[in-house]
């Protein structure tokens, strides 16, 4: 099974975007402990495997998917200076991908009340390794539910080999958005 970490596509997570106070610190330490275990015997190449830039984001003139910023961000901040790639096999392999933004009255998409529920399948589906459950994620109530990372979680399920389940370091809703962070072994 090849290594890999999840975390999210949170821009919070970029120094641009964090803050003076860092609004999420447990959420950051998580992520750079996840990172620094993906790269600790030092690969000369990570995969990144993250959601497309939006079409929103892109007529902003924002190019590069936030994951693949978060991505790059959080090797360099661990001290890794390798090369990245797409996903392949034996390669250690860096995902980016939020559940649902619709948890609280507060989130960014609103409340709705199917979010919890799909976010726990999804979660499941995430630290059990379900394929066949990442292959079967319903796209327009993800859209629906500003889950928009699917594509990432799809192709996920394409390089995710059978194995234990993931070790879970973060489960957590801040403003109202589901971010996990996650490590297969």
């Amino acid at each position: 099974m090849t290594r890999a970490v999840l975390v999210p596509s949170a821009l919070v997570l970029l120094p641009e975007y964090a803050g003076l106070v860092d609004p999420v610190p447990e959420l950051r330490s998580a992520c750079r402990a996840a990172v620094a275990g993906l790269v600790a015997d030092g690969p000369p190449v990570v995969g990144v495997l993250a959601a497309p830039a939006r079409r929103d984001n892109v007529a902003r003139g924002v190019a590069s998917p936030a994951g693949h910023r978060i991505a790059h961000h959080l090797l360099e901040e661990v001290g890794w200076s390798g090369e990245l790639t797409e996903p392949a096999a034996g390669v250690p392999l860096l995902v980016t991908g939020n559940g649902t933004a619709c948890r609280t009255e507060k989130a960014p998409g609103h409340l709705d009340p199917r979010a919890v529920g799909f976010d726990a399948a999804l979660g499941a589906a995430l630290v059990t390794g379900d394929v066949a459950a990442l292959r079967a994620l319903d796209a327009r109530l993800a859209e629906e539910l500003w889950c928009h990372d699917v594509p990432a979680f799809t192709r996920l399920a394409e390089v995710l080999a059978p194995g234990p389940p993931a070790e879970v370091h973060y489960d957590a809703d801040p403003f109202g958005v589901q971010y996990w962070v996650l490590t297969w072994p």
